[in-house]
């Protein structure tokens, strides 16, 4: 079972660096050079074996010398032309995969950052990819190279004495056992060690990015236990790495420093009878340094590969997700129709129910809210609408075309979705307006939206105006700031369709009203669903949905379901007492 699954990991390895498509020439020269200065290595041993043989002083030629230091000298440069290479070739291939995964995280659903946290999503972008950038950069020439020299070597060897090279043979499988036996532990290792550094980035992340909330809750006591778990955890792995190889290091060595000294002693009787020379005792000696270093570099090898296969089954893994379904190339046409809800039903993976039995129509250009107690569904509704999620049964339309027969594009850029918490980016307030923007905005339009978001009144009061930095998450403008920066964005994309989640309910009431007065602009002539706990900002819409566990439980003008829906009168009553009271 684990022979097949460590073949699996191989190829799919093989798969991962295909699909990168990395330069053939580069790898062709750089494998070229690799197996010319090994070629070169070899003859080595074979000089020094004639020229301790047949060695006087007349035979020191000047010839055989610039020929000898000639050879070291290209070996070197083309060892050194080799490693670029193969290190160009190495970031390439991860500049690739970096690439791929990006592009597949951007089009992956909802859902999928619903289930996984952020940081280990990061991880599998920065951590695993430099593990599988290291196998092509430190280790592939090694490996080539290195099998070239030991099979070379053994073939040189057999030539020169094929009995001394006999007792190599009681050696090597010896080794190959010792590092196929470590080799599947350290892949066991080494798959749990970028498991945990995944979870461990994952705190850091979580916990760096609310570090207010942190400090707020006196929680850096609880904190640093968290990660100091992780890094506990990531020490016990290292460990486990470090006795694997403290095992594996002595054992080899071991084989070989008892191999070397058997074969000292057997060459050495064997010259001393004169059935061998000096100068082949010493070139099988360097053979077979030629054999043992490389049988190190074999042993980092598979090591490092073991890693590799680890971290490309996690990338793989995000590789094969589904991606968002996008199979419609039709654009929206004609957006000026009503939105139409049918039958509509979603729950999570959990089997909890969260919309039942859905049915309503929002009339094009005019203003439908939905109001109901928390957790009754209301976001879940928009996230639908929005399509990042799929109904397990039902429809929403536009007019008579469901809404999944767009593109998912040509969908998305009609509507606006401006949220309680609407979501700032590191950068400017420049950045921010036009955000998502594929083309140059000008400042003319920057500053007209602005105004018409009542943003323009603030921006010029900052030092750097409409450059200045808002920091992480905006964290250097207020709530009131935020959101009609948002206003503003939604009002350069002009939406035809406008969803409001809770869009002011977070704010203070100077900041509201202001929001307020935004939002009645950015409403006109819109198709607009607004999600409200406040009914004050949602008592003049054309329709109001009451949402109550997942169902519909009544609809109409405020008035119609005043006189006919007890909960939405409970609803009123209290917070007309409590706006009296204020």
């Amino acid at each position: 079972m684990t022979e097949v699954k460590e073949e699996k990991g191989w190829r799919q390895f093989v798969r991962l660096v295909q699909h990168t498509k990395p330069s053939k020439w580069f790898m062709g020269i750089a494998l070229l050079l690799s197996v010319s200065t090994t070629l070169v290595g070899l003859m080595v041993p074979l000089f020094t074996k004639n020229l301790i043989n047949d060695f006087t002083i007349s035979s020191l030629s000047t010839g055989r010398i610039i020929l000898l230091v000639s050879a070291l000298i290209i070996q070197a440069v083309a060892s050194g032309i080799s490693i670029y290479l193969l290190n160009h070739i190495g970031q390439s291939v991860v500049a690739g995969i970096r690439d791929r995964l990006w592009k597949k995280l951007l089009v992956l659903p909802i859902p999928f950052y619903d289930e996984n946290q952020t940081g280990e999503t990061v991880s599998r972008m920065t951590n695993d990819t430099a593990v599988v950038r290291g196998l092509i950069t430190d280790h592939l020439a090694n490996f080539l190279s290195g099998t070239i020299s030991i099979i070379g070597s053994i073939v040189v060897l057999l030539l020169l004495d094929w009995k001394m090279a006999l007792l190599m043979f009681i050696a090597l499988p010896l080794a190959a056992v010792i590092l196929m036996t470590l080799g599947r532990r350290m892949h066991q290792v080494s798959k749990g060690m970028q498991t945990e550094t995944a979870r461990f980035t994952s705190v850091l992340q979580q916990v760096l990015s609310e570090i207010r909330l942190v400090k707020a809750s006196n929680a850096e006591a609880i904190e640093y236990k968290s990660g100091k778990n992780g890094i506990t955890q990531l020490f016990q792995y290292g460990l486990k790495e470090a006795k694997i190889q403290a095992l594996i290091t002595p054992l080899i060595g071991l084989v070989i420093m008892v191999l070397l000294v058997v074969i000292l002693g057997y060459g050495g009787m064997r010259v001393s009878s004169g059935a061998l020379k000096a100068g082949d005792l010493v070139a099988f000696i360097m053979y077979l340094f030629q054999i043992v270093m490389p049988m190190g570099q074999l042993a980092a090898f598979f090591t490092q590969f073991q890693k590799a296969t680890g971290a490309t089954e996690r990338i793989i893994t995000i590789m094969d997700m589904t991606e968002e379904q996008d199979d419609s190339m039709m654009d929206v046409n004609n957006v000026n129709q009503s939105i139409i809800v049918e039958n509509l039903n979603y729950s999570y993976k959990n089997g909890d129910d969260i919309l039942k039995d859905i049915w309503f129509s929002a009339e094009a250009g005019k203003v439908t809210a939905i109001v109901g107690p928390s957790g009754s569904g209301k976001t879940t509704l928009f996230s639908l609408l929005e399509r990042y999620y799929q109904p397990q049964q039902g429809v929403i339309r536009l007019g008579n075309v469901p809404i999944n027969q767009f593109s998912l594009f040509s969908w998305r850029s009609q509507i606006g979705y401006v949220s309680q918490e609407s979501p700032i980016v590191v950068g400017t307030i420049r950045d921010n307006i036009c955000y998502g923007m594929d083309k140059k905005v000008d400042q003319a339009a920057i500053e007209r939206v602005a105004k018409m978001a009542f943003a323009d009144q603030f921006i010029y009061e900052l030092p750097n105006g409409y450059d200045t930095e808002v920091g992480e998450r905006g964290i250097k403008l207020s709530g009131g700031q935020r959101q009609r920066i948002a206003i503003a964005r939604a009002f350069l994309r002009d939406p035809k369709i406008l969803m409001l989640d809770e869009a002011t309910s977070s704010l203070d009431s100077k900041s509201e009203q202001v929001v307020q007065q935004a939002l009645q602009n950015l409403m006109k002539g819109r198709t607009t669903l607004v999600i409200a706990h406040r009914l004050s900002t949602v008592i003049d819409s054309d329709q109001i949905l009451f949402l109550d566990k997942g169902k519909i439980t009544g609809s109409g003008t405020h008035e119609q379901l005043i006189g006919t829906h007890s909960l939405y009168r409970e609803f009123a009553e209290q917070q007309l007492r409590i706006n009296e009271t204020v």
